[in-house]
């Protein structure tokens, strides 16, 4: 299942022009705990001047990057593999465990949640939807030369519906690699006593940088890392 050789991670974060503090806390957190990765935003504004997003506005998308998280394999050119991830993520340890999963018989590894929001409203007053697979294109592993990689084409991206894209609808489902939830723990929903010492937190329902969200669980680390990120801008 190992990969003979590692490379330096590619990190695609989605971002999100109304959570820049999101993105550049998940940045400085991912540097933080893997100097070596290589992180790039999905800028939506840059992705469109680029000739590889032209998908109206969706009012139904909780994010800008909804859509173009699919675009990685296209942007990495096919080639090795490339981790995407939310911008509401705070990675508290290495990364580097996941190159234990870079399975070549697999298209993409994700933790496969069975999750079910309990709220009705998440992060700033957004309804919270419930579907087959929710969260797991949250946190995606792409092996980008996979065949089934191949299947994201831009025009695949821009043009089929959201259902196909989250869903996994593009690969087979034996494609579809597991990952442990340390790599996607759902703040709220997971526990301690699930997962103890989880590698990747993520923010789904809302983070500390809402109003309502400041107390939530490793809201303390989220903004130890925000200090420093707004103390470095200073």
């Amino acid at each position: 299942m190992m990969l003979t050789s590692r490379s330096n991670l590619r990190v695609f974060v989605g971002y999100d022009s109304r959570e820049d503090i999101a993105y550049q806390v998940c940045k400085a957190s991912i540097l933080e705990h893997n100097p070596g990765a290589e992180v790039y935003p999905l800028r939506l504004d840059d992705l469109r001047e680029r000739g590889l997003y032209w998908r109206p506005a969706d009012p139904l998308s909780a994010t800008e990057f909804s859509f173009s998280r699919f675009l990685v394999p296209t942007l990495t050119d096919h080639k090795g593999w490339a981790l995407f991830m939310d911008c509401d993520f705070l990675v508290r340890h290495s990364l580097d465990g996941l190159w234990d999963y870079a399975d070549p018989e697999k298209a993409v590894c994700v933790v496969k949640h069975e999750y079910e929001p309990t709220s009705l409203r998440k992060m700033d007053g957004q309804a919270q939807r419930r579907y087959p697979r929710k969260n797991w294109s949250s946190f995606m592993f792409f092996n980008t030369a996979h065949y089934l990689c191949y299947n994201l084409t831009p025009e695949i991206v821009n043009g089929e519906s959201g259902m196909y894209l989250h869903r996994f609808m593009w690969a087979n489902d034996n494609a579809i690699g597991e990952l442990p939830p340390t790599y996607n723990y759902l703040e709220g929903w997971h526990t301690r006593a699930q997962v103890a010492d989880p590698i990747a937190v993520h923010f789904t329902e809302g983070g500390p940088w809402f109003d309502g969200y400041q107390n939530v669980e490793y809201a303390y680390e989220w903004n130890r890392t925000a200090g420093r990120v707004r103390a470095s801008e200073r």
